[in-house]
């Protein structure tokens, strides 16, 4: 029979070491959600998607019409990102609606639809982008188009930053790339307030199209990141 003395030297060791009993924090998994909160957040995701598609429709319009009076390749590029966009909110709603609620096919199809529209983007935008350049093309000042930008480079990291915590809470990761997407939308407006402002009041032209490519590449990013299912930063996925 092993005696108390030689029991309480094999465990004092493991009483002393740091690693014997690790400290974890443990974090708030989705799967824990009550129903009421979970009806809750689904309902602002939802809320959150419609009211963005709302500015969106209402950005597509001014910044194609902007875009296309003064041929500036990265304002229509920021037109067609925001019918995107558009598609993106579309898509968590139709993900938090019906019989699709909770469905993990649905949510991964859902993300791979939101990834595709990172490729589109990025594609149309880099093509136009470098046959801009190629050409010379000069695209004239758009005092519309910088205060377009200029709002919606306030306005942007505040909704992504809504969205993202609404995906996080309910572990949905096509939210979370919806809401990459609208950070994508404030990314992109940063880029045209620097092009369009570069080109008013430097006369820099080629800033129009250059601003259009650095946002072609970071769309290009988020599509692989959000097509491989790592859009949820807290592991969500």
């Amino acid at each position: 029979m092993t005696s108390p003395t030689r029991m309480a030297g094999v465990a004092e060791p493991l009483i002393r070491s740091p690693r014997a009993l690790p400290l974890v924090t443990i974090s708030p998994s989705p799967a824990r959600l009550e129903p009421a909160e979970r009806a809750r957040l689904q309902r602002r995701a939802r809320l959150l998607a419609w009211g963005g598609n709302a500015w969106h429709v209402a950005e597509f319009a001014i910044a194609l019409v902007a875009g296309i009076a003064a041929g500036s390749i990265a304002l229509i590029g920021f037109g067609i990102d925001s019918l995107i966009e558009v598609l993106a909110g579309v898509v968590v709603v139709w993900l938090f609606t019906g019989s699709r609620i909770g469905s993990h096919a649905a949510e991964r199809r859902a993300q791979r639809a939101i990834s595709i529209s990172f490729y589109v983007l990025a594609a149309y935008i880099a093509v136009e982008a470098v046959r801009t350049l190629a050409a010379g093309d000069h695209p004239d000042a758009s005092w519309v188009g910088i205060g377009l930008a200029a709002f919606t480079a306030a306005t942007m990291p505040l909704l992504a930053r809504a969205k993202r915590r609404v995906g996080n809470a309910l572990g949905s990761s096509a939210t979370v790339s919806e809401a990459k997407q609208t950070s994508l939308c404030a990314y992109l407006s940063f880029a045209l307030l620097v092009g369009l402002g570069a080109n008013a009041v430097l006369g820099l032209w080629w800033a129009d199209p250059a601003a259009a490519l650095v946002i072609a590449a970071i769309a290009a990013r988020e599509g692989v990141h959000s097509w491989r299912g790592e859009a949820c930063a807290d592991g969500c996925c």
